[in-house]
Formats: structure tokens, C-alpha cells, sequence
């Protein structure tokens, strides 16, 4: 009779395997325990793994700030620059995990990898 290890919550690979308390996944090396569900929208945010550029979780609707200029076509988006409300994507578009109007600029879409969580 064999046990079925659970797919990562991060990544989502059946790769897991049991280390004492803990599951962990070779792939992204993610750990959790199994009692870790999700239970509220911080949690599955976190889990999905929409965390800002120091690694805070990221919710929609939050405000974040740019922390590199970014090319925009002719223009920059400068480093600094704070963007309100913005929106996580399920499905990202070419990467970018983040639809947001930037001003000035408009609608854009950016990568959590670029951004922190403004206080």
C-alpha cells in the first residue's frame, strides 16, 4: 500500500517528499506542513506565490512602488514611482504578474519581481 505524497502548493509538482514534519519540493523547494491549507486570501496569495521583490506576500488592491526604472517604449517608468490598487493575474501575460495603471503611463502590466509593498 503506498502513500500518495500531495503536489506542492507553490508549484504545483508531484515531486514532494517528507522530511520529518515538514513536505518539500525538490523542484522549487518549497516547504509546508500538511496542516498548512490555505484558509484565508493572504494564505492562497502566498502560496501562489505573489510575493514582492523582498518577498512580502502581494494582494490585489494593494499599492506597491516601482524600485527600477523600467523602458516603456520611448519613455521610463523611474523607480520610486507608487502604483495604486493594483490587480494579481491568474494568468500571467508574458510573464507579468500584475495589471496596474501607472501614471502617466496607463494601463500596464508588471512583474512582482520589480516592485515592493509600499507602507
Amino acid at each position: 500500500m503506498s502513500q500518495t505524497n500531495p503536489n506542492c502548493p507553490k508549484c504545483q509538482s508531484e515531486h514532494s517528499y517528507q522530511d520529518g514534519g515538514l513536505w518539500i519540493c525538490p523542484e522549487c523547494f518549497y516547504e509546508w506542513t500538511q496542516a498548512a491549507e490555505p484558509e484565508d486570501s493572504k494564505a492562497a496569495t502566498e502560496a501562489m506565490g505573489f510575493v514582492d521583490a523582498n518577498g512580502v506576500p502581494l494582494e490585489t488592491g494593494d499599492t506597491v512602488t516601482v524600485i527600477k526604472d523600467l523602458k516603456m517604449g520611448k519613455d521610463t517608468i523611474k523607480s520610486g514611482t507608487k502604483v495604486k490598487n493594483i490587480r494579481l493575474l491568474d494568468d500571467p501575460v508574458d510573464g507579468h504578474d500584475i495589471s496596474c495603471k501607472v501614471p502617466g503611463f496607463g494601463s500596464v502590466y508588471l512583474k512582482c519581481s520589480v516592485v515592493k509593498k509600499a507602507k
